[in-house]
């Protein structure tokens, strides 16, 4: 399977923290980054894992980090958002399963071992319904397919974790939803926002994976980082 993961970002909530380290290089332990705990669960589950590392803020540090990869350089990253960096690792958008990961995300092994590195024969996203009145990007739902995702939604299913699976058929509509999004001045946009936008435009099938039962985090402030390095603990103490 092709992984992807999208570490390009500056992380200005983050800020002071971040002056000096992308998020995804957050130490977890002495020797362990964010960055680097998720590459080697995945390859820990995937002998045959793909890794492409999309970067931006401070890449060579992340660079430095890991062996193995494939690494695409967004160098517009000040001034473009996720959308854009993903235009830039378009030619791996047609792989035969894709799974799309922001680099700030630290899960438990045991999720990426039973939903991440699982291949899947459709588009689908990682849904957690436990946080149904104080997420940051979510996800509303009708039976077992995504109606919308946003920032703005006032009653919603579930926050969105920051994962997306893709098989190849679907995998190549999202590139060329990207390319014309990008090409029409959307550079500013998540990349999730392609989704929506196949939704409503072509009633695009994308499902979703509820995560509720699993443990998981976003590092978006203190208090994420320090769960963060509690779910590394609990596994590796």
């Amino acid at each position: 399977m092709k992984y992807i993961f999208m570490v390009a970002g500056k992380g200005t909530r983050l800020q002071p923290l971040t002056f000096q380290s992308p998020k995804s290089m957050f130490k977890l332990d002495s020797n362990t980054t964010v960055i680097k705990r998720m590459v080697n669960l995945i390859k820990k589950h995937d002998s045959k894992a793909d890794i492409v590392i999309v970067t931006g803020h401070m890449h060579t540090s992340i660079e430095k980090e890991l062996n193995d990869v494939t690494f695409v350089y967004n160098p517009f990253y000040e001034v473009t958002n996720s959308i854009a960096s993903l235009w830039f690792a378009r030619e791996h958008l047609s792989a035969d399963n894709i799974v799309l990961i922001d680099g700030d995300i630290v899960m438990s092994e045991i999720l990426i071992k039973e939903v991440v590195c699982v291949p899947t024969n459709k588009a689908m996203v990682l849904v957690d319904s436990s946080i149904n009145n104080s997420g940051d990007y979510n996800v509303e739902v009708s039976e077992d397919r995504v109606l919308v995702m946003s920032k703005n939604l006032e009653s919603y299913f579930g926050e969105y974790a920051g994962i997306t699976k893709l098989d190849q058929k679907s995998g190549i509509k999202m590139r060329n939803e990207i390319i014309l999004m990008v090409e029409d001045g959307y550079y500013d946009q998540w990349y999730e926002n392609a989704l929506v936008q196949m939704i409503f435009k072509d009633d695009f099938n994308l499902y979703y994976k509820d995560i509720c039962d699993y443990d998981w985090t976003e590092v978006d402030c203190v208090s994420d980082l320090i769960h963060a390095k509690n779910i590394h603990v609990k596994e590796y103490k």
